[in-house]
């Protein structure tokens, strides 16, 4: 009790210097939590937008020529047909697992005086699991509706609340009835969709057109950006081929490999991790070296003030314990101030920023999600400045213990 009541008014004398070292050290943990927390939320919503989709997964859509190709110019636009379909059905058996197709048209759903203007997509019943839709009520798109061109409808929460409907209701889809089989959980991170059954949708809405949509399927055994590529290539010029477009042409198809995709937002996810860890930790390197600093002027201070302590007996041992023990007090208190105020700065940008959306006008997209630090990097990291400033204060304790008296009494 009479060290620590010694180091208060040590501390007292010398505010400054005191306020100067609490400062150095709260600040560099302060910084450290802050600038892991913004990180962790700009991550936290690249990773909640990436896990919205299967990763092994792909979309084939129609695009453009880009190379002229037996004696037809470029820019022809190219659309995939029904005989791509099965292409990518029986083509890549040692790769390809399940194939689904989709095709969009727009319409007006009306349900009684109640009306929606909406994007209807007929789809195969493997898209919920391609686009992980959860289901609230009723059931997805089967296989027999496929093949029964069954005129059935899974509208999305919003819709179905607009719309007044439920599962069992019959709406009209322009001039048709379909039946509601099921609602989904609108998600405002994407385009909200109607979906039916694909034959249905395609034979009323594109039996005029060799358009078929889109081709969706999931695949295995492509760990590598290089086997994707290599992938890639194979299957695009297979496309070609069907659609005498250059081999070598890949503007004719765009491929959405949601796995490269994944990849290489995890490569950047890495990168960014490594680079806050470094900033955070130079950051905290800045407050120790502010504490080493304070320390070795506590310590010359106070040589003068330790030489008549050491005259009238106090032991070396003393003397390094009052430096270490006051080095260890001031690192922890003000490290646990700059660690409450870190977290209450991210808790206050998850209150405000983390909650903020961008409207796109067809998808809302979040921007920063849960920016906060574990409990477990917060403590860490006051403890590695207590170890720090202990440290800090050791040496120049040391020093100061083992010197003369009559040095220390000759001392400025």
């Amino acid at each position: 009790m009479e060290l620590l009541n010694e180091i208060w008014q040590t501390a007292k004398r010398n505010k400054l210097r005191t306020g100067l070292t609490g400062f150095a050290v709260a600040w560099g943990i302060f910084m450290l939590i802050v600038l892991l927390g913004a990180g962790n939320g700009l991550i936290n919503a690249q990773l909640q937008s990436s896990s919205r989709f299967l990763s092994n997964s792909m979309i084939v859509f129609g695009g453009r020529t880009s190379k002229p190709y037996q004696g037809m110019k470029e820019g022809r636009n190219i659309n995939l047909q029904a005989r791509d379909i099965n292409t990518t059905e029986t083509a890549f058996p040692q790769t390809i697992d399940e194939v689904g197709a989709s095709y969009e048209t727009t319409a007006t759903i009306t349900n009684g005086q109640d009306y929606i203007s909406t994007s209807i997509s007929g789809v195969y019943p493997n898209f919920p699991k391609i686009n992980k839709i959860e289901i609230l009520e009723g059931r997805f798109i089967n296989n027999i509706d496929l093949s029964d061109k069954r005129k059935v409808l899974v509208l999305s929460s919003k819709q179905a609340e607009e719309l007044h409907a439920k599962v069992g209701d019959h709406v009209k889809v322009a001039s048709l009835m379909f039946q509601v089989v099921g609602i989904y959980k609108a998600d405002e991170s994407r385009q909200s969709d109607a979906y039916s059954s694909y034959s249905a949708i395609k034979s009323i809405f594109g039996a005029n057109t060799n358009d078929a949509g889109n081709i969706q399927f999931t695949f295995h055994g492509l760990t590598t950006e290089q086997a994707n590529e290599d992938f890639e290539k194979e299957y695009r010029q297979r496309l070609n081929a069907a659609h005498q477009v250059h081999p070598e042409d890949e503007s004719s198809f765009w491929l959405w490999n949601r796995y490269t995709q994944n990849m290489q937002m995890e490569m950047g996810i890495g990168i960014i991790r490594t680079a806050l860890w470094i900033v955070g930790l130079f950051t905290l390197l800045s407050g120790i070296v502010g504490v080493s600093n304070i320390m070795l002027i506590t310590v010359k201070e106070r040589t003068h003030e330790f030489g008549i302590r050491k005259a009238i007996g106090a032991k070396p041992w003393s003397i390094l314990k009052l430096i270490i023990t006051e080095s260890v007090i001031i690192t922890t208190f003000f490290g646990y101030i700059g660690m409450v105020l870190g977290v209450a700065a991210n808790e206050y940008m998850d209150a405000t920023i983390g909650h903020d959306t961008i409207d796109t006008g067809l998808f809302q997209a979040t921007m920063f999600v849960n920016p906060t630090v574990g409990l477990d990097v917060c403590i860490e990291a006051t403890m590695v400045m207590v170890i720090a400033g202990t440290i800090a204060g050791l040496i120049p304790a040391m020093k100061a213990s083992r010197i003369r008296p009559i040095e220390a009494l000759r001392a400025e």
